[in-house]
């Protein structure tokens, strides 16, 4: 083959190696007529091979170059990818910002403390004063990473009047049925508390969330073994974000949850029959026993929980060796298209005796708090439970449609009403609230307040989109069973109050 045939052979195989780097098919094309110039022996097979291999090298680079390569796109926020998928990050965030107004009426069950001869100095929770508000709720803005297909890790900063570590924490998964997750995370125990921030039903949690534990220092391994099965068991230092205060007795809480949906395990699509069980065992510090009451507007402390004084381990001359702390928990919920039923019952208990005897008998607690809710929630706009339905609880709903603002259609629209109760009358008894004290002395706060709370929430809610919430709460809160007759309950605003109203409303974007 003479000289300028081999040149023109050349010039076209070039190009159509520049070409081929631009797709697949070209790429083919051009081993394709590579190999038609051997069998033709236009080319020689040392010459043939020598072009292919260079051919593959660059093919094998394109590859490399590809599956390393990370892009960027803004779905419902802003994530990451490499080429290859084996690495995927996100950058989230919220800003939950409120405003709340609050309306108390004058106390039927106590007189006005004017009337009073004795002023209730000793059993009222005292003067409390609860302002209209605007407040930042939330703010938050975290990274969440998963690679290699086993690996996960998230942190998220709290981004409040301190920054502080709101979630910490890596997980590792091996085997998807069995992960492990170590650091600061969500225990597992309670619906609610499972459920984003972003997407509970309404704009507070319930009364059942204020005795479950929320985020703690821990270890856990969980997962999903079969379909519409989950599980979960964690080891927890027992306090609260960023804690451990119990360093003196090294107790730790063990925490689990179990949750089956049998609608999935039906292969039903649309609908969601979830039951779940929790439990917590541990202990708690000395100090407060039980939880105070909150109403679920964020307004008043209608329950103050006592305080006992310890002065360590009874082998060490101490008063008692502790308070065991157990907490058991129920839930269901029935959904099916845009209706859902949900409901949830919790206990929390305290244990202890302490060592001095009154009457040669060591004087000893068993107290209880019961809370539960029920709750019914419809989607107007027609959106389906069991979408936002994963892993034991719920994530986001999602409009159809964003919501344009032109023609004021679509967005999703949401109604729902709750009824929960607060039940502490275990600690409405002698020695905790009453007048006579136990003779150890060991009670630095009695309990105070009321003793029982009913809450109505009827609430109303737009998602414009998928990452924006808008809300409207009205909650109607009822107290009930003053400790300390006449001089207990609750002073609101320099009046006794046995009652709260409150409209709240919240403007929410979620990333």
């Amino acid at each position: 083959m003479n000289q300028k045939l081999r040149n023109l052979i050349s010039t076209v195989f070039a190009g159509s190696l520049m070409l081929g780097v631009t797709g697949n098919a070209m790429a083919d094309s051009t081993d394709d007529i590579l190999n038609a110039l051997i069998a033709k022996g236009v080319l020689t097979e040392e010459e043939g091979a020598l072009l292919l291999k260079g051919r593959n090298g660059e093919k094998e680079a394109a590859a490399a170059k590809k599956d390393s390569a990370v892009s960027a796109k803004f779905k419902d926020g802003l994530s990451f990818e490499s080429g290859d998928g084996k690495f995927k990050a996100q950058i989230n965030g919220r800003v939950h910002a409120d405003y709340r107004f609050f309306d108390y009426n004058d106390s039927e069950n106590n007189p006005d403390i004017s009337k009073l001869k004795t002023k209730p100095t000793e059993f009222s929770i005292g003067s409390k004063s609860v302002a209209d508000t605007f407040d930042i709720r939330r703010a938050r803005l975290g990274f969440k990473a998963a690679w290699k297909d086993y690996y996960e890790a998230e942190v998220v900063a709290d981004l409040g009047n301190t920054t502080t570590l709101d979630v910490g924490y890596v997980n590792v998964a091996w085997w998807k049925p069995v992960q492990f997750r170590f650091g600061q995370f969500k225990m597992p125990m309670n619906l609610e508390e499972m459920t984003s921030s972003n997407n509970i039903d309404f704009m507070e949690r319930s009364f059942v969330n204020s005795l479950a534990p929320a985020k703690e220092i821990g270890a856990m391994v969980h997962g999903s073994p079969f379909t519409g099965i989950t599980y979960a068991l964690a080891a927890s230092n027992g306090n609260a974000k960023n804690a451990e205060t119990d360093m003196r007795e090294d107790g730790k809480d063990v925490i689990g949850r179990v949750t089956a949906n049998f609608a999935e395990i039906m292969g039903k699509q649309d609908m969601v029959l979830h039951a779940g069980a929790s439990f917590s065992q541990g202990d708690t510090p000395e100090g407060t026993v039980g939880v105070s009451g909150r109403t679920e507007a964020r307004g008043a402390t209608f329950f103050q929980a006592p305080a006992f004084a310890n002065a360590g381990p009874t082998d060490k001359g101490g008063t008692f060796g502790g308070i065991d702390r157990s907490r058991v928990g129920l839930e269901g919920i029935v959904a099916y298209g845009p209706f859902k039923l949900q409901s949830e019952w919790m206990q929390l208990n305290n244990d202890f005796e302490t060592q001095a005897k009154v009457g040669g008998v060591k004087t000893k607690y068993d107290l209880d708090i019961d809370n539960w809710y029920a709750e019914a929630m419809w989607t107007i706009t027609g959106e389906n439970y069991a979408d936002a339905y994963k892993n034991g609880a719920f994530g986001g709903l999602k409009p159809k449609n964003d919501f344009d603002p032109t023609t004021f259609k679509g967005g999703l629209w949401e109604v729902g009403v709750r009824f929960s109760e607060f039940d502490a009358s275990d600690y409405d008894t002698l020695g905790v609230a009453k007048a006579k004290v136990d003779a150890d002395k060991l009670i630095t706060t009695k309990a105070q307040g009321f003793a029982k709370a009913e809450s109505w929430t009827v609430g109303l809610k737009f998602l414009p989109t998928a990452n924006t919430r808008l809300m409207l709460n009205y909650v109607s809160t009822d107290f009930k069973d003053v400790i300390g007759g006449d001089k207990g309950g609750i002073v609101i605003n320099q009046k006794r109050v046995d009652d709260e109203k409150a409209l709240i409303m919240r403007a929410q974007w979620m990333f």
